[in-house]
């Protein structure tokens, strides 16, 4: 899944796609490197972005959506949690919402991804922007961060939403320290035993900064690593910003995955290896 936001204030790269025509030449290019999806979004998700309104945030993403309807042959995502956002961006072409609250800041998003039969992506996540990270106490991420995403999956059959339209993201970053989103990440392979479509996206967060506090371009290289990790605990999806150099990487990570799958496991106690051939 390529990135696409058409904000000024995104913390990787706001401001580079905020003008229509630039964002469907980017939306493009991102198709022709290999994005299976594309997810647009207008208002900035990272911690601590102030929210927008409902008027200024279509504002942003329709142009881009009519633009879009006869240039990319891929489905479109639309990254919001407002349900009248989703509603409209829907009418204009959008397949899939992909909401980084999990329902929590707006349930009624639900029934509007019902009502239009469309997919629906939900996060974990803990609290608005200002205040995720005074809630980011955890005694099991994974085992958490499972029950919590069961919550918001129930949340939305309950509300209508097919449940083979579906899908689940860990949240990294969000509502997680550092060592939180690691633990998030390791536990991905918990996610997909839930039965849903799993979303990872690490793209340039500052989990990935390590102790030289890299910028979010400098982080290409931890990205690849948490995308490998991602694929090899058994993700389906990768939400990423340089789409051509990580469908690279999904692409050796995926032949790892399928040789390790061929492999014979060791066993504790086991042995044979000791054996003369």
């Amino acid at each position: 899944m390529g990135v696409l936001n058409v904000t000024p204030d995104s913390f990787s790269d706001g401001g580079c796609w905020q003008e229509p025509s630039r964002a469907v030449d980017r939306a493009i290019e991102m198709e022709e490197s290999g994005a299976a999806l594309l997810d647009i979004g207008g208002e900035s998700t990272r911690p601590g972005a102030e929210s927008l309104s409902v008027k200024a945030e279509l504002a942003r993403v329709i142009p881009v959506l009519e633009r879009l309807a006869g240039c990319v042959q891929v489905p479109l995502s639309i990254d919001t949690y407002k349900a009248e956002v989703a509603r409209v961006a829907i009418n204009h072409g959008a397949m899939i919402v992909n909401d980084v609250s999990g329902l929590l800041y707006e349930p009624e998003l639900a029934n509007v991804v019902a009502e239009h039969q469309a997919a629906l992506i939900l996060m974990h996540n803990r609290g608005r922007s200002r205040e995720m990270y005074s809630r980011a106490r955890y005694l099991d991420v994974g085992e958490e961060v499972a029950d919590e995403l069961s919550d918001s999956i129930q949340l939305a059959v309950r509300q209508g939403v097919s449940a083979s339209r579906i899908i689940i993201d860990p949240g990294l970053g969000f509502a997680k320290r550092t060592d939180q989103s690691y633990a998030a990440l390791a536990a991905v392979d918990r996610l997909v035993g839930l039965g849903y479509p799993v979303l990872v996206g690490p793209s340039r967060k500052s989990f990935l900064a390590g102790n030289d506090s890299l910028g979010p371009n400098d982080r290409e290289w931890g990205t690849a690593a948490a995308v490998t990790a991602a694929v090899l605990e058994g993700a389906h999806v990768v939400r990423v910003h340089r789409v051509r150099e990580m469908v690279r990487v999904v692409e050796v990570a995926d032949k790892l995955l399928a040789a390790s799958e061929k492999l014979p496991r060791w066993e504790v106690g086991d042995t044979s290896w000791t054996e003369p051939i």
